[in-house]
């Protein structure tokens, strides 16, 4: 993979990552509830998680690889496609992308262990049915044939794990400030993000077309 290739790849990530998603929300919530330093072992597991199911969807990508270069293509149209379609989904929506009630301290408190928020975390990113798909359409848009797979993942996953901590790290700090101008703004925020996963989506399925 090239350096260019590989900022691209941060830059999906990154922008995936800071759409708030069940792991992010977990991160306020948590915040609020055990604290800022200890809500990095919810997001810890949560990272790992993210190995596990990266690791899924690249065996599948793997399976496919080892059976047709034709087949790996479609699967790499059908992923931008559905990056399109994330765009699309994201552009029509009217909710904000954090609710009006994120962030806000839960009324009943209770002392959670450290291992527990990292199952915690761990468990969310695990029973997210979007992320395996995510991944599913997001890899192959990355991934050089003919190179080590194993190398492959560990670099894309360890990418998107790293951009995954970072915005949780960047909500739990600034979510008081920012929340109010998120949900006043809703449609405009669905737009910006909306518009680019669609452009993204276009530009690897334009790329992909080149190649084929």
């Amino acid at each position: 993979m090239t350096l260019t290739h590989w900022l691209l790849f941060c830059g999906v990530s990154l922008l995936m990552c800071f759409t708030p998603g069940p792991a992010v929300l977990l991160a306020v919530a948590n915040s609020m509830d055990v604290g800022a330093k200890r809500t990095a072992f919810s997001s810890v597991g949560s990272s790992a998680g993210i190995y596990v199911v990266s690791g899924l969807a690249m065996i599948g990508m793997g399976a496919i690889l080892s059976m047709s270069a034709n087949a790996f293509l479609v699967m790499k149209v059908v992923g931008a496609m559905y990056l399109v379609w994330l765009g699309v989904k994201r552009w029509r929506s009217k909710d904000a992308l954090i609710s009006s009630d994120a962030g806000q301290a839960p009324t009943d408190r209770r002392e959670r262990k450290n291992w527990q928020l990292v199952a915690q975390g761990m468990g969310v990113s695990l029973t997210n049915p979007k992320a395996i798909l995510f991944f599913s359409a997001l890899f192959p848009q990355f991934i050089v044939p003919g190179e080590s797979l194993f190398t492959q993942y560990l670099l894309l996953t360890t990418t998107f794990a790293v951009c995954a901590l970072i915005s949780h790290a960047f909500y739990v700090a600034l979510i008081s400030l920012v929340k109010r101008h998120v949900v006043a703004h809703a449609r405009l925020f669905n737009r910006i993000v909306g518009g680019t996963f669609i452009a993204l989506g276009l530009g690897l399925l334009n790329t992909r077309h080149k190649l084929g």
